[in-house]
């Protein structure tokens, strides 16, 4: 069984949690899934879930190289040498970044209100890119961008492989039986 869950922002990717924090229980009813990979409290989107062990290797295991997509909202006006450091890799703490899909895009029409909504400073614009990443290092979306000087504002998942968010939204799930 795969689930499909658009997690909102402020939601763990745990079933449980001793400080009584919003989680994936308060959302999923289904016993006995995992999630496949990890969106950070403060990030948004497509969660997938499953109680296939194979599966949910086959898509966290770095030597698959699973495409994940991201729609990222970042401080200030990307300019095209941002993206192109993007494709051809980042350096971080932890070492140069594999290279990403990356390219500024219009703010998405179809986005659900963000609650809290993300910080808007009258004289900082913000532009959206979608980025797409064959790895998943911890908060690599963010450093990544921070790097290039573009800080990440608000970050959706909208895609792992073969699965998409399209037409969940958020704090919804659906079950794809295999």
């Amino acid at each position: 069984m795969v689930v499909l869950f658009n997690k909102p922002f402020g939601v763990l990717c745990q079933f449980t949690d001793h400080a009584s924090r919003p989680t994936l229980a308060d959302y999923i009813d289904i016993k006995n899934i995992y999630a496949a990979g990890r969106l950070d409290r403060d990030s948004e989107g497509l969660l997938v879930l499953t109680d296939d062990g194979r599966l949910q290797h086959r898509i966290t295991s770095p030597k698959h190289k699973m495409e994940k997509t991201y729609l990222v909202q970042v401080e200030n006006r990307i300019n095209e040498a941002a993206l192109q450091q993007l494709r051809q890799g980042v350096v971080l703490r932890d070492g140069l970044t594999l290279p990403a899909k990356a390219r500024r895009i219009d703010p998405p029409a179809w986005l659900w209100p963000r609650e809290p909504p993300v910080r808007q400073r009258k004289n900082i614009a913000t532009s959206w890119i979608e980025l797409g990443l064959q790895e998943g290092r911890n908060r690599q979306v963010r450093r990544m961008t921070a790097a290039t000087g573009f800080p990440t504002l608000r970050l959706i998942r909208i895609a792992i492989g073969p699965w998409q968010l399209q037409g969940l939204g958020s704090g919804e799930y659906v079950v794809i039986r295999r």
